[in-house]
């Protein structure tokens, strides 16, 4: 969590494109045609760390193929634990092998057969949260 100079709080959140809904704690893009040169700027920033967490998720699947594709139907309760599983040796791995992770191959675009959805519901806490964020990042150095 980071303070402010006027002492308001920019706390963590997750991202998302516009097909989650917004909320206080998942920010997603401005949506429409007439947006002004911070809201760009806001959603050229959210793109970026998109497209990180993508790749991040392609190579997560990339090595834990049990939870690539369409998965065997196990056991709706059991489902979390094995990705909490996967997810703590993919960690595991990352800090052992740094070097060797950075050199992996990126095999592209982990969801394919996806279509891109709109979502237009939003909260009008997740609004504000969206704002105090976006005016943040403008006020600090560009990305």
């Amino acid at each position: 969590m980071t303070l402010r100079d006027d002492g308001s709080e920019i706390g963590e959140y997750i991202i998302g494109d516009s097909a989650f809904p917004l909320l206080p704690w998942l920010i997603t893009p401005y949506q429409g045609v007439q947006l002004c040169d911070s809201m760009r700027e806001f959603n050229d920033r959210l793109v970026l760390a998109e497209v990180v967490a993508k790749k991040a998720l392609a190579r997560f699947k990339d090595m834990w193929r049990i939870i690539q594709g369409e998965m065997w139907r196990p056991d709706k309760h059991r489902l979390p634990r094995i990705v909490l599983v996967c997810c703590i040796l993919h960690n595991i791995v990352i800090d052992q092998e740094d070097e060797l992770w950075d050199a992996m191959p990126f095999h592209g675009n982990h969801d394919e057969c996806y279509k891109q959805q709109l979502c237009a519901f939003y909260n009008e806490d997740g609004v504000a949260a969206r704002d105090r964020l976006s005016l943040y990042m403008s006020s600090r150095q560009p990305a």
